[in-house]
């Protein structure tokens, strides 16, 4: 992995450019959608986000206020909408107790703390934890998703049942603590796990296909397994 990183960061970077994520007006947005965008796509976390805008509600104040089945139907678009208002108001009550709804003073504290206090909230795991530490707090987490695990794991770079902090340790270990790489490196596999590396993948035209190792090939073609 080590010597692969930069390899891998660049032809990313070459093949699909900069990618301007996470979308989001201002940092309390970007923790909603964070919340919002689990097991489900972003086109649908915009319309909830929208209908929130609409109302007049997308503060943490009129969220913690609102009871949950007026949420619900406010960020229906977003799939799980119970379920979701649930995990909103947990997040929204934990962040005007612990920190007033004020970004500014959540940034007070470090790193390590903020991640275990947000883990604490009940629906809230790693992946929504690290991109609300990364994209709202501006902390330098490596976000892990399922597009970085699937395009890690078919290029044999992690191999058996490896936990979430096994794969994000991979890029802690090798990789400066810069936000913007981070961040930008995070949303290349998100590129590219929709376009390429899919469930059933697309391997033609793959920027990273030329990185396959060689005892891999055989398991995989330039179009697909």
């Amino acid at each position: 992995m080590k010597e692969l990183t930069p390899d891998i960061y660049k032809r990313l970077h070459t093949a699909f450019g900069p990618q301007h994520w996470w979308p989001g007006d201002g940092p309390f947005e970007v923790m909603v959608g964070a919340i919002l965008t689990q097991n489900t796509n972003w086109g649908n976390v915009e319309k909830a986000i929208n209908n929130l805008k609409a109302s007049g509600v997308l503060d943490p104040l009129s969220i913690y206020k609102m009871d949950n089945s007026t949420l619900s139907g406010l960020i229906r678009p977003a799939g799980y909408y119970n379920i979701k208002a649930e995990r909103l108001k947990a997040f929204v009550g934990y962040f005007i107790k612990g920190y007033s709804g004020r970004v500014s003073k959540m940034k007070k504290r470090k790193t390590e703390v903020l991640r275990k206090e947000l883990l604490d909230i009940k629906g809230i795991g790693p992946e929504t934890a690290d991109s609300i530490l990364l994209y709202a707090l501006k902390r330098p987490v490596f976000v892990i998703d399922a597009y970085t695990k699937r395009a890690l794991s078919r290029h044999g770079i992690i191999v058996g049942k490896a936990d979430y902090n096994e794969f994000q340790e991979l890029f802690h270990l090798v990789l400066p603590e810069d936000v913007a790489l981070f961040n930008e490196y995070h949303a290349l596999f998100v590129r590219l796990g929709k376009e390429f590396c899919r469930p059933k993948p697309r391997c033609d035209g793959c920027p990273l296909y030329p990185l396959l190792p060689q005892e891999l090939c055989h398991h995989v073609s330039p179009t697909g397994w």
